[in-house]
């Protein structure tokens, strides 16, 4: 048996494809801790989850939304992540001596995960819970590489003096802080994010890791998605009210998302999606996720609602509108589904350009996109065979990948490999 220390960030999206591999490992006899924000952790992974407390203050996922290009991407560093690994990186080392960790894994914004490795020579695995962060998004960008790295080296000058004696299979570097070069295990795979980089860290390409939800009552759901920003994609089951008798199965119907945190810049979008979709007519019909109610008066054919049962939508659905957030994407896609892609902010525009470059759908820009822009797209993926062939042939690609099953196997295998001693 084999311990394994998951460290992650307290984001939604980053747990989420980690509770499924936490399960399955279980399922071997293996033991997983984690460390991270517990209340966060338990609400997604369940009561009875293992949680070190790692505790670097709330991330405001939705503070900087109005930042655009390189802004956003110093904000996202110097504002979030960096206070985050400085604030949690003796927390988490502290977890992974009283876990006795064979392999630390560590979501690609959790540094401080590695920085703990490094410093006890522990062999660490990065889990990439998007697809916009494996190949280097800043390489046509050098002077922010260059600027990115300087971070990197800076954290790991402070936090880990000795990373370059480190007794960990490889020595910690700005490279191997953002990417393991043990194994890099991605949450997509290459028929969405493109062929593998040649020059890059092994990775495994495994796919979605998705598990259901149990029940829970709406509530509940509520007060989590108040207290702690949880998705209400990944919370909500068939309990959530919804008006089911609403829809008409002879119609298509095209679903509404922008997720969970861009409630403040949304509203104008969803505004012109409504009028779009109620421009096409009774021919098609919608249900719009607009938890801030932006949308006042809305057409007949389109339904807005605070919160959508989104998995239990999605196997009714034609098409799909979003921001290009990697789990409401690799969601819809699994279910054979063209989409509509507008991205707003950090990794969206990167998965965006994969979801087009993969043939499943189309990309509008997010500021300037009007209700004839919007309906012409959604004309197009429900009208053009050649879109739902494509998000299919993906989907495919990620019920062949493996998930869950597949990434616990890879874990299992390089703790065996790299494990401590005994």
């Amino acid at each position: 048996m084999s311990t394994f220390l998951l460290v992650v960030p307290p984001l939604t999206g980053h747990i989420t494809p980690l509770v499924a591999v936490a399960d399955r490992l279980h399922a071997l006899g293996h033991r997983v801790d984690w460390c991270g924000e517990p209340s966060l952790v338990r609400r997604l992974a369940g009561p009875d989850a293992v949680v070190h407390p790692a505790l670097g203050g709330p991330v405001d996922a939705g503070s900087g939304l109005g930042l655009r290009g390189y802004a956003a991407v110093r904000f996202l560093w110097e504002e979030l992540l960096i206070p985050l690994a400085e604030s949690t990186h003796e927390a988490v080392a502290d977890a992974a001596k009283r876990s006795g960790a064979d392999l630390v894994v560590a979501d690609m914004q959790a540094l401080a995960g590695p920085l703990a490795a490094a410093r006890l020579g522990i062999p660490w695995v990065t889990s990439a819970s998007t697809s916009g962060s494996l190949r280097d998004p800043f390489a046509a960008t050098p002077k922010i590489r260059d600027w990115l790295d300087g971070l990197f080296a800076d954290l790991i000058a402070r936090l880990c003096p000795d990373a370059a004696v480190s007794l960990a299979p490889v020595p910690l570097t700005p490279a191997t802080l953002e990417r393991s070069p043990l194994l890099v295990l991605a949450f997509t795979t290459e028929a969405l994010a493109g062929p593998a980089d040649a020059t890059g860290p092994p990775t495994a390409w495994v796919g979605p890791a998705l598990r259901r939800r149990a029940a829970a009552g709406a509530a509940a759901i509520a007060a989590a998605v108040t207290a702690a920003a949880v998705s209400p994609d990944v919370a909500l089951t068939p309990e959530v009210p919804f008006p089911w008798d609403w829809l008409d199965p002879r119609r298509p119907l095209v679903v509404v998302s922008l997720g969970t945190v861009n409630g403040p810049v949304g509203g104008r979008f969803l505004r012109a999606c409504a009028d779009a979709l109620g421009q096409l007519g009774g021919g098609v019909q919608a249900v719009v996720a607009d938890p801030a109610g932006a949308i006042a008066a809305a057409p007949d054919n389109v339904l807005p609602r605070p919160y959508l049962p989104i998995r239990t939508l999605l196997p009714h659905a034609a098409a799909v509108v979003c921001h290009g957030g990697h789990n409401t994407v690799c969601e819809a896609l699994a279910h054979g589904l063209p989409l509509v892609v507008a991205p707003i902010r950090d990794d969206q525009p990167v998965v965006a350009q994969q979801v087009v470059d993969a043939g499943a759908g189309v990309r509008l820009h997010f500021g300037h996109a009007t209700a004839d822009l919007i309906g012409a797209a959604v004309t197009d993926v429900l009208g053009d065979p050649r879109y739902r062939d494509d998000a299919r042939r993906v989907g495919a690609s990620f019920r062949a990948a493996g998930g869950a099953v597949a990434a616990a196997d890879h874990l299992v295998g390089l703790a065996a490999k790299h494990g401590r001693p005994g």
